[in-house]
């Protein structure tokens, strides 16, 4: 089964009396392992395809299903409790809590599922030193790089075994070296532990790191390579 599928998915916004179409009646499934980017220029739609398929935004017209459910028919509290237990995001901004420290932010989603403490802890220590920060724990985001600091992200993204991690330009506040680092991170959980990623982005590094690449031109795919 697809871990997401989206048929004719339309979102229009409305400017002043001009309605623009950011997405027009896309079709698109992800299956379980996949490594997938959605490239193209600014305004071509792949934020809000990503927005669209974590349910951080609704569609105009057309459905978003995450392993068969339909999240159109949900309620706001079964599309928190989804994004919550089944989906991990990475932003370009980061997001961390700048009071908690690594750990803390890390094991911050098996908090809001109600894991027990020793089980989050442990679950956080093991999900940094999966991407590299083994050490680091106690470490607060002012005293670590943006890079570990998107490293941290990642982590907390994964610690709660979700089904797909959504990742909205991860590279973008990175200088080259730490981005291919970061990218790295992210091949090796996906290979080694079958995490599915779908990334907005306009990196061309992760465009080849890459198995699959969409290529999205005024909301609509243009292209769907798989390598």
């Amino acid at each position: 089964m697809s871990i997401v599928s989206v048929r004719k998915l339309t979102r229009d916004y409305h400017q002043g009396e001009h309605t623009v179409q950011a997405l027009r009646g896309v079709d698109l499934d992800i299956q379980p392992g996949e490594f997938t980017a959605l490239m193209g220029p600014s305004g071509s739609g792949k934020s809000t395809l990503l927005n669209l398929i974590g349910g951080l935004d609704k569609p105009t017209a057309g459905s978003v299903e995450i392993e068969g459910a339909n999240l159109a028919t949900m309620t706001a509290a079964e599309r928190s409790d989804l994004r919550r237990d089944r989906l991990g995001f990475v932003f370009q901004a980061y997001n961390l809590i700048p009071v908690l420290t690594a750990a803390e932010n890390a094991e911050f989603v098996l908090q809001l599922q109600g894991k027990d403490a020793t089980a989050r802890r442990e679950r956080a220590f093991e999900t940094l030193a999966a991407v590299g920060l083994e050490g680091m724990e106690g470490r607060r985001p002012n005293e670590l790089s943006g890079g570990q600091q998107q490293r941290v992200a990642v982590a907390r993204a994964i610690a709660g075994d979700p089904a797909l991690v959504l990742a909205d330009e991860p590279t973008a506040n990175l200088d080259s070296k730490t981005s291919d680092e970061l990218i790295a991170t992210m091949k090796k959980l996906n290979t080694e532990l079958g995490v599915t990623f779908v990334f907005a982005t306009h990196d061309p590094k992760v465009m080849d790191a890459a198995q699959r690449v969409i290529h999205l031109v005024d909301g609509e795919i243009a292209q769907d390579i798989r390598k």
